[in-house]
């Protein structure tokens, strides 16, 4: 399977500029501070949401990141197979949550212009089973590579087919991308080799979904990178990416959402609304 470089890519179908930012929590996973902080403690766990959004323009929408396929989780076999690691255990609500959170947002699925990854963790990449393919899912370069040489997918923490199967659109970006008026793609690499957070204009305020480059607040408010790097060089690549994201948050109107912070107030109003 082969992916098509952004620059020989159809525009996305989309009209206009963004107007809303729908939050959503598909899952949860107990995580190690020390993973999600670097110098935390690796005995206090925390019980982190697993978080998605769409970016709903005037015209069509993009959906950033995916969490699990619930299907893999429910079934057994493959739950065992799949996350079988000491001390993590992948945990989805009842039904399919993005499903139905996405149309509870009254979004149609048939509008949707393309699915942007942060990066290839299966707790991220499990919405790339919802693509038609004209609906493609889009990523670094140099994630993609990464997919493809991974010495242990499994501890690396990829569900490889995933991202890899027939029907499937697959766009790279090269860097800092503009996808769309008011949305773009920054390079945040280190938590993985082409790990990328996405930037959304809404107006008067601007939106930095982090992903993983930053799990929790604390991470951009004290401007220290997350615990997991990988590859050479991603201690330093994370700590870069820290150091732009801390910065952005810091220009007025811009705030920076952690992806997994338990008590960031957008992924608390989701959890209370649908409780």
């Amino acid at each position: 399977m082969t992916a098509t470089p952004w620059a020989d890519a159809a525009p996305l179908r989309l009209g206009g500029r963004p107007r809303r930012l729908v939050p959503f929590v598909v899952g949860y996973e107990p995580i190690p501070e020390g993973v999600s902080v670097a110098g935390g403690s690796f005995f206090r766990f925390l019980l982190e949401p697993v978080t998605a959004a769409a970016v709903v323009f005037d015209e069509g929408w993009v959906l950033v990141d995916g969490g699990f396929d619930p299907a893999r989780i429910r079934d057994r076999d493959r739950r065992v197979a799949s996350f079988d690691y000491e001390n993590y255990t992948p945990l989805v609500p009842a039904g399919d949550p993005l499903v139905e959170q996405v149309a509870d947002a009254g979004l149609d699925w048939s509008d949707l212009a393309a699915a942007a990854i942060t990066h290839v963790h299966f707790d991220h990449t499990g919405a790339a089973r919802l693509l038609a393919p004209d609906q493609p899912l889009l990523l670094q370069e140099r994630e993609w590579e990464h997919v493809h040489t991974v010495d242990d997918a499994r501890a690396g923490f990829l569900f490889v087919d995933d991202v890899v199967r027939d029907g499937l659109s697959v766009v790279t970006l090269d860097g800092d991308t503009e996808l769309a008026p008011g949305l773009q793609a920054i390079d945040t690499s280190g938590h993985t080799p082409g790990h990328q957070s996405f930037v959304i204009e809404l107006g008067e305020r601007t939106v930095v979904l982090a992903g993983d480059a930053a799990d929790l607040r604390r991470n951009v408010t004290d401007c220290v990178r997350c615990g997991s790097t990988v590859g050479e060089g991603g201690d330093e690549r994370a700590d870069a990416a820290i150091r732009r994201l801390h910065d952005l948050d810091a220009r007025d109107g811009v705030e920076v959402w952690p992806a997994h912070d338990p008590n960031w107030g957008p992924w608390r109003e989701v959890i209370a609304d649908r409780a």
